[in-house]
């Protein structure tokens, strides 16, 4: 795995998803390294993490430093190479792997990395950094981006200039690849829009349910008597939408908005909140209270204004049998599509409408919940990402002429046959 940011080194859920995947690979005997860039994370968040992220023993990380500091990501961020950290990344490629799955490697070692190491090659489009310098298409910080005006908008988010998109060197290196996954249709979609002449196969993210999860999906779901509320859970950037739902919600006083999160636009968003006594900023929460937080939630509400690829808040909502109630935006519907456990909006008005039924009709509630709960578990499981996952790596290794057999099934327990190193 390669990848810019990884836990407890990283911001959002690209990050998270790499970590969720390595151990879930790890869990079932396969070897996992992991290399992501330590300088990158210190150069964003100017501090070192506070929490702390737990490893399978299958898995190695490496987080690579460089002598050179913040300078090193810089260099990598307007050359496209990876200058101070390839003799190391090289060197950890030499080991052998069968796959090497590359994730957000824009600060890690940019296009040029794609060619280092052997084996089957697979990158995951987490956002859109191939089509986008500021990877959000979200121009100007201020309305999702229809028609890129992209040295411009970079300056906005005060980016450099990255010279390498304009020599040729991410279509070159591109063709190092032998697989894109997008996690949405509609990055599939967007991506080949934009000019991408790809593999891009579409196999959505998973979230991971453990022992105790699985107990807990199993309890009654028993609904708050204090206060019905609903529920915003993720980073507070302008993008994420949240200051489209304070003014709803300074009207909307029947029931509250609780808040999960933390973020650069927190005390814009706190300033809009003012005087809304049925608003409340909880700050970051651990796994238990969000869990407990979905769970008693008439619904999570998912406001983003940018072209979401697929929050995994929306699964993690679904796993807690909690309804959503999404923007018409990005990637987002197609969790409503495909599972029935929710709405989808794209006016106030029919945002409104969407909340007045959950908070009228407990019907309405249950339906939804048992809706979304069991898509959940029949095609946003770990089991159900993997069975995928390694269908697809077979039949690379195929198509290169060095057929792996059929995959093994997939479960928890390792698999004594063929154990792949990544």
């Amino acid at each position: 795995m390669i990848t810019t940011f990884y836990p407890p080194y990283n911001f959002g859920g690209d990050g998270i998803f790499v970590h969720r995947l390595s151990n879930e690979l790890a869990r079932r005997g396969h070897r996992v390294d992991v290399i992501h860039c330590i300088d990158a994370y210190r150069l964003k968040a100017g501090r070192e993490p506070a929490n702390g992220y737990d490893d399978h023993l299958n898995v190695t990380v490496h987080g690579l430093k460089s002598r050179f500091g913040f300078f090193s990501p810089l260099a990598t961020q307007q050359t496209g190479f990876p200058l101070f950290k390839s003799a190391r990344i090289r060197q950890i490629l030499e080991k052998g792997f069968d796959v090497i799955h590359y994730h957000n490697i824009s600060l890690v070692g940019g296009p040029k990395i794609l060619e280092y190491g052997k084996g089957i090659k697979l990158y995951t489009l987490h956002d859109y950094w191939l089509v986008c310098p500021t990877h959000v298409l979200f121009k100007f910080n201020r309305a999702a981006c229809t028609r890129p005006h992209c040295f411009a908008c970079g300056m906005i988010y005060k980016r450099p200039p990255q010279w390498w998109r304009h020599f040729g060197l991410l279509k070159t290196q591109l063709k190092h690849v032998d697989a894109f996954i997008a996690a949405s249709l509609f990055s599939k979609q967007i991506h080949a829009e934009m000019g991408l002449n790809i593999p891009i196969v579409h196999l959505p993210h998973f979230v991971p349910i453990s022992a105790e999860d699985d107990e807990a999906s199993q309890r009654p779901i028993e609904e708050t008597k204090q206060k019905p509320y609903f529920l915003f859970v993720g980073r507070l950037e302008k993008l994420k939408g949240l200051q489209t739902l304070v003014p709803v919600f300074h009207r909307y006083r029947k029931a509250q908005l609780l808040i999960a999160g933390t973020g650069h636009y927190e005390s814009t968003l706190r300033h809009l909140a003012a005087g809304a006594d049925n608003i409340h900023f909880l700050g970051q929460l651990s796994h238990p209270q969000l869990q407990l937080l979905f769970r008693q939630a008439l619904g999570i509400i998912v406001p983003s204004i940018c072209f979401e690829v697929a929050p995994l808040v929306t699964i993690e909502a679904f796993r807690e049998r909690a309804p959503a109630i999404v923007r018409n935006m990005g990637g987002l519907p197609e969790f409503i599509k495909e599972s029935g456990g929710g709405f989808v909006y794209n006016t106030d008005e029919e945002l409104v409408a969407a909340m007045d039924q959950l908070l009228a009709d407990p019907g309405c509630r249950r339906r939804l919940r048992l809706r979304g709960y069991k898509t959940f578990q029949k095609k946003w499981t770990a089991e159900a990402h993997l069975k995928s996952y390694f269908s697809l790596i077979y039949e690379i290794a195929a198509a290169h002429g060095h057929p792996l057999g059929q995959p093994e099934p997939v479960s928890k327990s390792p698999s004594p046959k063929i154990p792949l190193t990544h």
